[in-house]
């Protein structure tokens, strides 16, 4: 029996409880948890923005030790560091034919797995296949990845999720060009990762914007040249910044769709909007079919940074034992499993950036 962070249904609180977890049979690891990042994401399983199957354990960012491992895993070992992969590419669709692997069309088959089982019997699935929000776990052997060498295995569970995003926002999606002007929306864990980012594309001007006031001194340690306060006035003071034109790239690491359109405005004739923020299938954000052709904007979607974690994740190491990208600087606090509903309360208020759950 382990402890779980556990969503008996959409809408409801999470419950601390006990779980039994099975041992791995073919193709499966278990992965004793070091840490877990508390994501935004794991707020949209919640609170149903995205659907996947309850009564769930969540967590989708994590890093650990592997415990043993079933039939047929061979790339990892019992006491391996591993980091967690909770988007996984089968390698046979036609997005993972083609190198599109961070749209692989399987990539979330797990999630309708028996992952646990609760103290009164019920049957749970783990939230985005890896349910790290607990002390130990089983799962898939493509969602484990050795931790590279150089890189603390606490921290290392940032690169599960919002370093892994940030840095593929910037490099992947957006594609910044060194000496060009990028604002980024939102100074939570994926936000700070996209500035430090933008910093270590060798970005000019570097600007921040948040509602909190609080996130300046966060945002500049990240990288962020100038700070603004979200506003009405935001797109204007942005403009004034950057010559009057506009950032060469916005980055929106929010999901709101005033906040994806304050994106848009800020960025100049010819730009790139680049929205990695999860928003409600309900929620609409709206242009006159005049502006798309006057601006001449270029405007995208980005699923988990367009990475490809097999690829990348060595990349992001070499950068942590270079100094240039400081995983910890992404924590805002560190807490228990029984803090995690006070970290989502903190996400829904706009305050802090990334909470760990330490074990």
């Amino acid at each position: 029996m382990v402890r779980a962070a556990v969503l008996p249904a959409i809408g409801s609180p999470l419950e601390i409880t006990g779980i039994e977890l099975p041992e791995p049979g073919p193709g499966q690891v278990r992965v004793r948890i070091a840490a877990a990042g508390v994501c935004h994401s794991d707020l949209s399983l919640s609170n149903g923005t995205m659907r996947l199957p309850v009564p769930a354990v969540l967590g989708h960012e994590g890093a650990g030790t592997v415990v043993s491992v079933g039939e047929s895993v061979t790339h990892v070992a019992p006491g391996d560091g591993v980091v967690l992969n909770w988007a996984p590419s089968c390698g046979k669709c036609h997005h993972c034919s083609i190198g599109e692997v961070w749209l692989c069309s399987d990539a979330l088959s797990g999630t309708g797995r028996v992952h646990a089982v609760a103290e009164d019997g019920t049957e749970l699935h783990p939230g985005l296949n890896v349910a790290a929000f607990a002390e130990e776990t089983v799962v898939a052997a493509n969602c484990v990845l050795p931790l590279p060498g150089g890189v603390p295995l606490t921290e290392a569970a940032l690169l599960g999720c919002a370093a892994l995003t940030g840095y593929g926002a910037v490099h992947h999606s957006a594609r910044v060009r060194e000496g060009e002007s990028v604002v980024v929306f939102g100074v939570g864990g994926v936000g700070l990762a996209t500035l430090q980012s933008a910093r270590i594309a060798g970005a000019s001007a570097i600007i921040a914007v948040d509602v909190s006031p609080a996130k300046e001194e966060l945002a500049r340690r990240a990288g962020a040249t100038e700070y603004v306060v979200a506003s009405d006035a935001t797109a204007r003071e942005i403009r004034k910044l950057t010559a009057g034109q506009g950032a060469d790239v916005a980055i929106e690491c929010v999901g709101r769709p005033e906040t994806i359109r304050t994106a848009w405005d800020s960025t100049r004739r010819g730009g790139r909007t680049t929205v990695v923020g999860i928003g409600g299938r309900d929620q609409q954000v709206t242009f006159n079919a005049l502006e798309i052709f006057h601006w001449g904007r270029t405007l995208s979607g980005c699923v988990y940074g367009n990475s490809d974690p097999a690829r990348d994740l060595p990349v992001l190491a070499e950068h942590i034992r270079a100094g240039r990208l400081d995983l910890s600087a992404l924590v805002s606090e560190r807490i228990g499993l029984d803090g995690i509903p006070a970290a989502f309360d903190n996400m829904i208020a706009g305050q802090g950036a990334r909470a760990l759950v330490v074990f």
